[in-house]
């Protein structure tokens, strides 16, 4: 009876704690301070080896992001497009974005230090590609949220 007893007096508390949006974590979001993701094309490619996007919590207020590109060998043209998403009211909208291409060049990397609003999940979407004379072979990449709180 007294396990019974203990049982009732936790639920309500639980129930009362997972009420608020931030402390609910679904299948996008992760608990950790960091997110990343890596794609390889899709396609047997000749120009793009894969992609990478990561998502590290730096403070309360700060996050860092980075993206790499990466080539088999140079190519002409060389693309990493990073989009930093911003969760409201359930659903992710882009908060901020930045745009690189290298010409002749064998990878592309960016890392950025962004000042965000606590309270919020975050998460990097990013495009990668590669172009050499006229092939141009993409992918993409999708970090878990992150909590910055």
């Amino acid at each position: 009876m007294a396990g019974m007893l203990s049982l009732n007096m936790i639920l309500p508390v639980s129930a009362v704690q997972a009420s608020s949006i931030l402390d609910e974590i679904t299948e996008t979001e992760t608990s950790e301070d960091f997110s990343e993701d890596t794609s390889y094309s899709l396609l047997r490619s000749n120009n793009l080896a894969y992609g990478s996007a990561k998502i590290s919590k730096l403070s309360s207020n700060e996050i860092n992001i980075y993206g790499l590109t990466q080539c088999h060998h140079e190519c002409d043209n060389v693309y990493l497009y990073l989009y930093l998403e911003q969760k409201e009211d359930g659903s992710y909208a882009t908060y901020k974005y930045w745009r690189f291409e290298l010409d002749d060049a064998t990878s592309l990397s960016r890392s950025i230090n962004v000042i965000v609003p606590s309270n919020h999940y975050y998460r990097v979407r990013g495009y990668h590609a590669a172009k050499d004379g006229g092939t141009k072979e993409s992918t993409t990449t999708l970090t878990s949220g992150i909590l910055v709180k």
